[in-house]
């Protein structure tokens, strides 16, 4: 399937900053399993604390350093000139960089605050706010446009997290979803040579890697491309839609909030 045609924006406009509803201590993940046991919700949020430091190495080399172009489309997916536009799950920051590339205003949120320290490294115009994807610390309609990469498959209710997406959003508001799916086609035993052994072997090699033994499991439990176009329709979404990226290692969804 291909990508949505975009909706129209609201281009030109200058909006204020979101209206706060209060810092949240972050949380949002649930207990997922690894190869070596199970993780509390803030057993996740010390591993991606522990794997900062080599979070940007590491997506270099498991994509061949193909994620800063899938992060450059999901933000012209959703992002147009002038918009106030949340990067939700921002991680080290490269999303929420081609978000404001893209002409947004944006602000980063995540809930680990060794990712959002290497993040207000590279930028000091993005906002970066420690918080809970599924407790958002904005008012409703605060946004014009959300995107999130590689972290919705990490939360506890991916449903919730979505109908919080859609309540920041004006009506009419874009989200771009950047995330890892199951390839159907040729390379899919490759994806399982890759993903489920080497990735996880270098990991370990690497100082504090050893946390990416949990991304095989992590893609393994995540719905497919067609079961979160069900969900985001179900959440508050029109015109949801995917394509697949990179031989179908990654999908990107797109969709509008659904006017009121």
């Amino acid at each position: 399937m291909g990508a949505r045609r975009p909706a129209r924006g609201l281009r030109g406009r200058t909006l204020p900053r979101p209206a706060w509803r209060g810092e949240q201590p972050g949380g949002g993940v649930g207990r997922v399993t690894t190869q070596t046991g199970t993780l509390s919700p803030d057993g996740v949020r010390t591993m991606f604390d522990r794997i900062a430091p080599v979070y940007d190495l590491m997506n270099r080399l498991m994509t061949g350093g193909l994620d800063q172009r899938w992060r450059r489309l999901t933000a012209n997916a959703a992002v147009r000139p002038g918009d106030g536009v949340l990067d939700a799950c921002c991680g080290t920051g490269d999303l929420a960089l081609a978000a404001e590339v893209a002409g947004g205003r944006v602000t980063g949120l995540d809930f680990s605050e060794r990712m959002l320290e290497r993040a207000r490294r590279k930028s000091s115009t993005v906002e970066w706010v420690r918080g809970d994807l599924l407790e958002l610390p904005f008012d409703t309609a605060a946004f014009d446009s959300a995107t999130v990469g590689f972290g919705v498959r990490n939360v506890a209710d991916l449903e919730r997290a979505l109908a919080e997406l859609a309540r920041v959003l004006r009506p009419g508001g874009r989200l771009a979803i950047l995330e890892i799916t199951k390839p159907r086609g040729p390379l899919r035993l490759f994806y399982r040579l890759w993903f489920d052994g080497l990735i996880p072997l270098a990991g370990k090699i690497l100082p504090g890697g050893s946390a990416y033994t949990y991304l095989p499991a992590s893609v393994r439990r995540f719905p497919g491309p067609d079961e979160l176009v069900a969900l985001l329709e179900r959440t508050g979404f029109a015109e949801a839609d995917y394509r697949l990226l990179g031989g179908g290692i990654v999908a990107l969804h797109t969709g509008r909030r659904r006017d009121d």
